[in-house]
Formats: C-alpha cells, structure tokens, sequence
C-alpha cells in the first residue's frame, strides 16, 4: 500500500483532507478581505499586520485557531455547504 493510500483510509471523512492551510487562508483572505476576517475569527493574525506566512505560522502552532478558520472555511466554499 502507498503512502497515499494510508493517507487516504486515515481521513476517509475528512472534507478538508488534501487541501492545504495555506490555501484555506489564501480563499478566506479573497473572499472576505484581512479586515471581515479579522472581525469573524477574533485572532491577532488576521487584526494586526496581516500576512499569510504569520497567520500559517500560528495557525500551525494553536489548533483551536486553526479549527475556527477551517470552519469558516467550510461554511464559506458553496460545495461544503451541501454535505
């Protein structure tokens, strides 16, 4: 079995699985803007000076962050929205 096959058996219901953080920031950061971000998830890397590098890095680093913006996330891509 390959690697990505046990990744695969790991996270069968995992709705995010395969798509980068950086991209679930890059999307949020697109579609709502650094300010509308900042208001719906409370953290200080989406209020004060902004950067994809320093909200990946803290995100990384706080998971109750991190399941806040993948939430947002799903409830802000139309295809999540229906499962």
């Amino acid at each position: 079995m390959k690697k990505n096959e046990q990744q695969e058996q790991i996270q069968p219901n995992n709705p995010l699985h395969g798509i980068k953080l950086k991209e679930v920031i890059e999307y949020l950061v697109k579609y709502y803007g650094w300010e509308k971000l900042g208001e719906l998830v409370n953290i200080n890397c989406f209020l004060s000076n902004p950067s994809i590098g320093s909200s990946l890095k803290f995100l990384r680093k706080t998971p109750w962050a991190r399941d806040k913006v993948e939430k947002l996330y799903l409830e802000s891509v139309p295809n999540f929205k229906s499962k």
